[in-house]
Formats: structure tokens, C-alpha cells, sequence
């Protein structure tokens, strides 16, 4: 299994979409409200202020999301992103509808995926282990 190159794509075709969907839909969209001078009005999941919580979810939604698509580090940045879509899973969207977690669990399952399957051949993690 695996040298199954149509694994290896999958799981390439897996971290660009849902790695560079994340950045651009959601992560993007926090950053720049981090990034202005407006106040923050956030989750505050661990007790430590609506910036740092929101800090903490832009570090994981486009950081931890590029090195995801990419390949690189890919265990590690997965980490994050699903601690973070458990999060607003079970914590952000509590007392809304189950539509409303919609997409925490839609990103929740491939980043699940990643983690479990690793990065594939198509990736930085697979052409470092080649070159050492």
C-alpha cells in the first residue's frame, strides 16, 4: 500500500484542497480582523482574552493549514487544526443548530485523515526523508 502512487495523489489532492480552502475561506478572514485595530470579540476557549483566542485559531487556519498543504511538518500542523475544529465544534458553535458545525466537521475528517496517513509521497515531509 504503500507504494500506491493513487493514495499519494489523493492524499496530495486532500491537503491542497482542504489546506488552501481553510487558509482562504476562514483563515484569511481572521487574520486581517487580528490584524486591525477594531476590538475582537472572539471565543475565548481558554480563559486567555478574545486576541490570543483568536491568535491561536489564525496561527492554526492559515500557518498550520499552509504547512498542511504543502506537506511539510504535516503530522505536527495537524495538531492544531484539529484541536481547533473540536473546538468550535463543541465550544464556538455550542448553542447554535448542528448546521452551524457543519464546517468545523467537514474540515475536521480530512485534517483526521492527514494525520492518521501522514503527508504521502507528493510532499516536503516525503522529499526530506528521501535526501537524509
Amino acid at each position: 500500500m504503500k507504494d500506491n502512487r493513487t493514495l499519494d495523489l489523493a492524499l496530495l489532492l486532500l491537503r491542497l484542497t482542504f489546506g488552501g480552502l481553510l487558509m482562504g475561506l476562514w483563515g484569511k478572514d481572521k487574520l486581517l480582523q487580528l490584524l486591525t485595530q477594531n476590538p475582537v470579540q472572539f471565543v475565548n476557549f481558554l480563559g486567555l482574552g478574545d486576541q490570543v483566542s483568536l491568535a491561536l485559531c489564525v496561527f492554526a487556519e492559515v500557518f498550520c493549514a499552509a504547512l498542511v498543504a504543502m506537506g511539510l511538518f504535516t503530522r505536527w500542523a495537524c495538531v492544531p487544526l484539529l484541536f481547533n475544529m473540536i473546538v468550535a465544534m463543541a465550544i464556538g458553535h455550542n448553542d447554535q443548530p448542528f448546521s452551524a458545525r457543519e464546517h468545523a466537521i467537514t474540515y475536521l475528517i480530512p485534517f483526521l485523515v492527514i494525520f492518521l496517513l501522514g503527508p504521502g509521497w507528493y510532499s516536503f515531509d516525503a522529499l526530506v526523508r528521501r535526501r537524509s
